[in-house]
């Protein structure tokens, strides 16, 4: 799983369905806008750390999405600085992620399993939805790999929520939530870096 994939953008000008291709980006990009705000809200209020850990995810593929819009009629350039945000929006996520999993081991808060399913669950929708109206306009090899991928990647993240919910529910103990958060949030900081170091390499240029 990657907390760094990223949408392969098509040029404009191979896209058959030019206006109808914008607006799938923006519906994908409003659902996965609306899903980190659910499941930030849901994750401090039923204090899973697995949840704002799968936000960070909605929130990365939100930018993507925009920027794809915006690379339509913008300079590779612009890409590059809105992947120097991301980068950093990631890397900073899922530092306060680690950081409150290390204050919970030490309070022993137990999140509300029932939440966690449900918005879960609700994420996993989100994403093969997201995944489905996107298939249409895949553009070569590159691309159907990239909405693919990602949305299996995301799959799985809304997977393991789900099993931390039932390991929770299951021990009435907060590990599985943090075991899960924790790894999670490794991967966020360590796909930020990577997302930070190809920003960097392409602004050189």
């Amino acid at each position: 799983m990657s907390h760094a994939c990223e949408h392969h953008t098509p040029s404009a000008h191979s896209v058959l369905d030019l206006r109808r291709y914008r607006r799938v980006l923006w519906v994908a990009l409003w659902i996965n806008a609306a899903m980190f705000g659910v499941e930030l809200f849901s994750g401090w209020h039923s204090g899973s750390l697995s949840l704002l850990a799968d936000s960070i995810d909605f929130a990365g593929d939100a930018l993507n999405y925009g920027v794809s819009l915006a690379v339509l009629s913008a300079a590779l350039a612009w890409r590059a600085r809105a992947a120097v945000v991301k980068a950093l929006c990631m890397m900073g996520f899922g530092a306060l992620i680690l950081g409150r999993a290390v204050w919970s081991l030490f309070t022993g808060t137990v999140p509300d399993a029932t939440t966690m399913g449900v918005v879960g669950l609700l994420a996993l929708v989100a994403n093969v939805s997201v995944a489905w109206i996107l298939y249409a306009f895949r553009e070569g090899d590159a691309n159907m790999r990239s909405v693919w991928l990602c949305s299996r990647n995301d799959a799985i993240g809304n997977v393991l929520v789900m099993l931390a919910a039932a390991g929770v529910l299951g021990t009435g103990s907060g590990w599985p939530d943090l075991l899960v958060a924790a790894g999670m949030a490794a991967l966020a900081l360590h796909g930020g870096w990577q997302v930070m170091r190809q920003a960097r390499r392409e602004l050189a240029h």
